[in-house]
């Protein structure tokens, strides 16, 4: 690797079903690297068909690729972003320790912006009763509250997620009922991107939105015909509350309603492909935002691995093998 002073990163983001993971995996066993997961619900063991794993893709005919920060927590446990901002930026540490190249590999903007921008990200202990009162509330409700109780973090919370409105919520009521601890900070304070110890290079895939639909229709068939339903009905069998599907995402939401008698396999279906398609719409404003907000984002079309390559080689973040 180059004489740098600064951490080198590879960043690989983009929507749902762009095919982040295939192109990770083809670029960690070029440049002799190590994927970090930055999806927020691949890090809970037993949930694998419905958060895409497919850890089958990082065994390859050329080699196997080490990943971090998948199957790490159990899904009765809270993992928040305070949490993975520590566990990623140690892995990252962990790696180039090995003299292997990071790269950061997803769909969860907030998680990504988080470890690039250096959050500054209270260690607020969760709320069990409050989160439980507030998983029965629309999510239009929890965002008309946030913007109430905390308006500056209102702003700065990433409004898609149902979780992370309620994380907001309850990080303000912490402080609220707390102040002495000195903990009144918000999720995402205003810091300079040179405060950072990261040297990131951030490749970002770019679809036409129709071809990208059909890869989302594509997939959640493939994962319903590989046992989805079966998954969510063993995690309800384990004990698993229902409100907590709420938090898991969209497929185990309405898989869960349909398990529990509440809507038919038909409607369950196409409920999922409106949210998902609105999901991967979401990701793309938040990775849009992250440029505006000064991160420097390399554009590729798809998932060109070729385009990737020609980006990492300009920048020099590692010597060939």
């Amino acid at each position: 690797m180059t004489d740098n002073p600064l951490k080198n990163l590879v960043v690989i983001c983009g929507p749902t079903a762009s095919g982040k993971t295939t192109l990770g995996v083809t670029l960690a066993l070029k440049y002799n690297g190590e994927i970090i997961s930055a999806d927020s619900r691949q890090i809970y063991k037993r949930m694998d068909i419905g958060t895409g794993k497919d850890l089958d893709e990082y065994s390859t005919p050329n080699g196997t690729v080490p990943f971090h920060l998948i199957d790490i927590v159990d899904p009765y446990e809270i993992y928040t972003l305070y949490h993975y901002k520590s566990d990623s930026l140690k892995t990252v540490d962990n790696i180039l320790k090995r003299d292997r190249l990071p790269f950061l590999v997803g769909g969860t903007g907030l998680y990504i912006e988080a470890v690039l921008r250096d959050y500054d990200i209270p260690a607020v202990p969760e709320n069990p009763e409050l989160r439980k009162k507030l998983m029965q509330k629309e999510p239009l409700w929890l965002e008309n509250e946030l913007k109430r109780i905390n308006p500056k973090l209102y702003l700065q919370t990433d409004l898609s997620s149902k979780k992370r409105i309620i994380r907001s919520i309850e990080i303000t009521t912490y402080n609220q009922e707390n102040p002495q601890n000195g903990c009144n900070k918000s999720i995402i304070p205003s810091i300079k991107k040179d405060n950072s110890s990261l040297n990131p290079v951030v490749i970002c895939t770019k679809w036409d939105r129709t071809v990208l639909r059909e890869r989302i229709d594509t997939r959640l068939k493939k994962r319903l015909d590989e046992g989805l339903v079966d998954e969510v009905r063993n995690l309800i069998n384990e004990g698993i509350p229902q409100e907590r599907f709420v938090l898991f995402g969209m497929e185990y939401k309405h898989v869960a309603r349909y398990l529990m008698g509440e809507t038919s396999y038909t409607t369950m279906v196409e409920q999922l492909k409106h949210d998902i398609h609105r999901l991967a719409k979401r990701q793309e404003t938040w990775f849009r935002g992250m440029q505006q907000r000064g991160i420097q984002i390399n554009w590729i079309n798809n998932s060109d691995a070729g385009e990737a390559v020609k980006i990492l080689d300009r920048y020099k973040l590692i010597n060939n093998p």
